[in-house]
This record gives C-alpha cells, sequence and structure tokens, in this order.
C-alpha cells in the first residue's frame, strides 16, 4: 500500500503511543467545577510557560482567539487587526457575528503591522469613531509565509499600543515556532501581552485543544465566555493528558523547520518560485505560473501519494511531526516532476 505525506497542515498529526497511553491513564474530574486534576495540571505548565498568572484549556485556536476578544470587549468596540490575520480571515467572522465587536484591519503584509499603521487607529474620542479597545497580533504569521516576528520588533509594536492605551492580545497558535526560530523562551513574546492563545493540536501534536493565558481575574472572567460559547468541559483531562506530552516535547519543532528547509531548498533549485522569508518555520509557499491548473497538480500529485490544499496562485506545505526528511525529499521531486 502506498505510503501518504501529507503536507496540507500541522493540524493532521496523530497522536503517539505515548499520548494514547497518558490519555487511558488519565486521572479525570469534572472540569466545570475544576475537579479535574489533569486539566489543572495542564492549565498550571501553559501558565508557568508563558509567564503568566493562569490558564484555560479550551476546545480548539478558534475558541481561543473568540473567548479572548470577547473577554476583553464590549459590543461596539473595535479591534485592530492584520488583513492576512487568522482571526480575520479564517475563524467565520466570529468577533462580529458573536460579539458585536468591529474589526479595525491594519496591513501586516510583513507579518506585524508598522507603528504608523496602528496609530491610525489610535484617535482623539469622537462619537464617530469605533474606539479602539484591542490589538491583535498573531505570530507566527501564517498568511504571511510562517514567518516569526522578531522579538525586538514584536515589543516595539506592544510598547506602542500600551501607550496609546491598547490592550493585547496575541494568536500564538504557533509561538513556540516563533520562540524556537528566534532561539529565545516562549515567555519572551508571550509575558509581555494581556492575553495569548496557543495550539496543541498543530505542531505539538496533540489530537485537540488549546489554551488561554492571561492575568488569574482575565481568566476567570474567560470561563464564563467559555461557558457562553458552549465550551464547558467536562472530564477533559482525557485529552488534557496528550497536551501535557506534547507541551513538554516542543523543543522538537526545530526538526519541522529543518524539513522545511530541506523542501524549500529543493524546490528552489529545481526552479519552483518559493516565497522567500525572512525567518522561515515549518511552512514553504510557493508561486504559481498562470496557466497551471493547481486541482489538476494537486490531484496527480495525490496519486503519487502527497496531499497539498489546491490553493491558487500560491501552494502552502506544512512540515510536521508525521513526515520525515524522506518523505520532504520524495515531496519535492514529486512536485517537481509533476510541474516539468
Amino acid at each position: 500500500m502506498m505510503s501518504t505525506i501529507d503536507l496540507r497542515s500541522d493540524t493532521v498529526t496523530k497522536p503517539t503511543d505515548e499520548m494514547r497511553k497518558a490519555m487511558a491513564e488519565a486521572k479525570v474530574g469534572d472540569d466545570v467545577y475544576g475537579e479535574d486534576p489533569t486539566v489543572i495540571e495542564l492549565e498550571q505548565l501553559a501558565a508557568e510557560i508563558t509567564g503568566h498568572e493562569a490558564a484555560l484549556f479550551v476546545c480548539s485556536g478558534t475558541m481561543g482567539n473568540l473567548v479572548s476578544l470577547l473577554t476583553h470587549c464590549n459590543r461596539g468596540e473595535g479591534v485592530v487587526l492584520g488583513f492576512k490575520s487568522h482571526i480575520y480571515n479564517n475563524e467565520g467572522g466570529g468577533l462580529s457575528a458573536l460579539g458585536g465587536l468591529v474589526p479595525l484591519c491594519v496591513n501586516d503584509d510583513q507579518g506585524i503591522p508598522d507603528h504608523n499603521e496602528i496609530l491610525s487607529y489610535c484617535r482623539d474620542e469622537n462619537v464617530h469613531y469605533t474606539p479602539a479597545k484591542l490589538l491583535c497580533l498573531e505570530n507566527t504569521h501564517n498568511a504571511c509565509g510562517g514567518i516569526a516576528i522578531s522579538p525586538d520588533r514584536f515589543s516595539s509594536v506592544v510598547d506602542l499600543a500600551r501607550s496609546k492605551g491598547l490592550l493585547v492580545h496575541l494568536d500564538g497558535a504557533r509561538i513556540f515556532n516563533a520562540a524556537i526560530a528566534w532561539g529565545v523562551e516562549p515567555k519572551t513574546y508571550t509575558e509581555i501581552v494581556d492575553s495569548v492563545q496557543f495550539c496543541l493540536s498543530k505542531g505539538l501534536g496533540a489530537p485537540i485543544g488549546s489554551l488561554i493565558c492571561g492575568k488569574r481575574d482575565y481568566i476567570n472572567r474567560a470561563k464564563h465566555w467559555r461557558k457562553r460559547v458552549g465550551g464547558g468541559l467536562r472530564q477533559a483531562g482525557v485529552i488534557a493528558a496528550a497536551g501535557l506530552i506534547a507541551l513538554n516535547n516542543y523543543a522538537d519543532l526545530k526538526y519541522d523547520h529543518e524539513k522545511a528547509k530541506v523542501l524549500k531548498d529543493i524546490l528552489k533549485n529545481g526552479g519552483v518560485k518559493v516565497v522567500d522569508v525572512f525567518k522561515p518555520t515549518n511552512m514553504v509557499y510557493f508561486d504559481l505560473n498562470d496557466d497551471v491548473d493547481v486541482i489538476q497538480l494537486a490531484n496527480s500529485c495525490k496519486r503519487r501519494g502527497l496531499l497539498f490544499n489546491p490553493t491558487f496562485p500560491r501552494v502552502r506545505l506544512v512540515t510536521h511531526r508525521d513526515v520525515t526528511f524522506e518523505d520532504v525529499e520524495m515531496a519535492a521531486k514529486i512536485i517537481l516532476e509533476e510541474l516539468s
């Protein structure tokens, strides 16, 4: 049987044998009552790693971002965020549909808005303007090539936001990738923001779950919003157990970065128009010529055991724990042959 090389996303990873064993043996309780010992352990570890007082286990990154924004803002208040951000483009418009929040969009082509972009919404109080309450940042930034924003650049934007009275939320779905790319601790980014959401189910490889981290009072209020959006959990230690293993092994993400570099170099040397990113992580983007049928290309590759999402004109490939160095070399070979 032909094996499959799945580069659609790092969300496709399967739980390891160690995770499955931990899940089967997990100590559990009712988390709504705050009685699940494994969830408590996971939340405490997340808070410690991110440099915050407390954390809250939620079902997904989208839920984590939504609950975070609803906890920070009231209806009619403005959220400054990038045109290319995941929150704006890929989370169903939840901030507006469920929170009545107004997206105040800025250019984030470089992965993070520059100071002037943010200042454009830091206006004097005026009955005609939506008051800006919160700045949302994303690191790594998915749609900008999986770029890892530098600690200096990140902190300068956070400092500016604070000087203008804005709260700051970090969509850190892949924040551990950013930390590894720059050789810093995750809290270099996370402890300077008011809240952070990160995913266990992407490169970290757990089957489900995300964490929101912040001050204790903030997390207590976030629990209310988690309940309101239907996210109350019961014996969640069964899934939190896998998250503990994932979080304790985040340093292994460096191998995904190395695999992505191998993939990028082979494609680029083969003449593919690979997108160059200043500080790449586990994503490789490349552009297709106008005469290429991306559906046909994806189907041809699929028949040879390679999966990727058929987006045009830019294709994304994502490396993760469940693909090997040999897999990415084969993936590059298949793409080059199908494009020739």
